[in-house]
């Protein structure tokens, strides 16, 4: 088929071109922006999920429904650098410049404008970049305790909002960097224009762990937040995620070619387009068939393995490698701490700084005390292809 006309999308965060699966989260996406932008209570969202299972697209998806409802949206994404706070404040400045150009403004936008320079100012953050042009709220967000500051500004930007008849979301892919303190302070930020019913929702994506890591930054984050899991397509979806785009340009697949990728994918939607674009490239003809999948199989998943994988296995130390490894071997997720444990013949205690260290590299989540489970998925099988054998026992 002509390569020119795929329609198929295995970009990090591309959209797909059928958009299956996932109805009833942007339904919700749309209730609490009504909501909140109505002063009515809502919950902000904080999705999370596996690699590739379409996160940052659905952050994307929501963006565009805020802005469907005239929201002014803040989007970035956290890093493990750190730098969170810094790019929150040149966001929020963006929202406030496009606030006071579009929308009715009065006293309130002056007030959040003089937070946010007292803010950037107290915690050295570069305010010469923002160029703010006006002088600090003295007493205003610039105690130099990150939850205090954070929550006056939220509130400050909630309130110029509300005084011009609009609403903010603040959108944040990659939400499990955030240290403990950054997070916390983002929960009391938003518990407290909560609170106030302030037009300001956030909406932010993470790896599995983050419901844990928000509830060990506060208590109440399981009563503030809503936190859908995203996981894998099912059957139906699957196909239709496959085949409605296909008939779209009046190529088909067969029904066995659609269940061999959703059976070698698991429905991981990005594994499914993956699988799908080199079908279309490769097959010399509608509709596409099982054979087409097998011929393609060995490619595939090297291409795979050089890319999605091993940027991600070329991070790790030989020891995490092996531990990773010893996942693999244990079969189906989750696994207990003890199993892999037995596994590399060591104590559950010497082997914790390691998971440790796994977890915050994003490698693996616990979704129970004591259980492991992979964030990346498929990370299990591409453990088996990089150290076959049983060699690796002895790194």
């Amino acid at each position: 088929m002509d390569p020119i006309q795929n329609p198929y999308s295995p970009n990090a965060g591309a959209p797909p071109p059928a958009f299956v699966g996932r109805e009833a989260l942007l339904e919700a996406f749309d209730v609490t922006f009504g909501r909140a932008r109505a002063r009515r209570s809502a919950k902000s969202l904080l999705p999370t999920g596996l690699r590739g299972v379409g996160k940052t697209v659905l952050l994307n998806r929501a963006v565009d429904i805020a802005k469907a409802r005239e929201y002014h949206v803040a989007q970035l994404e956290a890093t493990e650098s750190g730098e969170f706070i810094g790019l929150l404040a040149a966001e929020l400045r963006s929202v406030l410049f496009a606030m006071s150009r579009r929308d009715r403004i009065g006293g309130a936008m002056q007030a959040a404008l003089q937070a946010l320079k007292s803010f950037t100012l107290t915690l050295n953050l570069n305010e010469q970049s923002l160029k703010l042009g006006v002088d600090p709220a003295i007493g205003t967000a610039d105690s130099g305790i990150l939850s205090t500051d954070l929550t006056e500004l939220f509130i400050k930007v909630g309130e110029a909002a509300a005084e011009s008849g609009s609403a903010v979301l603040i959108a944040i892919d990659e939400l499990q960097y955030l240290t403990k303190e950054q997070l916390e302070a983002l929960i009391m930020a938003v518990h407290r224009t909560t609170q106030l019913l302030l037009p300001l929702v956030v909406v932010g994506t993470g790896l599995p762990q983050l419901p844990a890591l928000a509830g060990n930054a506060k208590s109440y984050a399981e009563r503030l937040f809503d936190f859908p899991r995203i996981g894998a397509l099912n059957r139906d979806d699957a196909f239709t995620a496959i085949r409605r785009p296909a008939l779209a340009e009046h190529v088909d697949f067969d029904d066995a070619a659609l269940q061999a990728i959703f059976e070698t994918t698991k429905g991981y939607p990005y594994f499914v387009q993956e699988w799908a674009y080199h079908a279309w490239n490769t097959a010399p003809r509608s509709p596409i068939t099982i054979s087409d999948i097998e011929r393609i199989r060995a490619y595939v998943l090297a291409r795979l393995d050089e890319s999605f994988f091993r940027v991600r296995f070329d991070r790790l130390t030989p020891r995490e490698k092996t531990y990773l490894r010893a996942m693999a071997e244990l079969g189906d997720e989750p696994y207990r701490s003890g199993d892999i444990a037995g596994v590399l013949g060591a104590r559950v205690e010497a082997l914790g700084p390691l998971r440790s260290n796994l977890i915050k590299k994003g490698m693996v989540y616990s979704p129970q005390h004591g259980d492991t489970s992979f964030s990346v998925p498929l990370f299990g099988d591409f453990m088996k292809r990089m150290m076959p054998g049983r060699a690796w026992r002895s790194d």
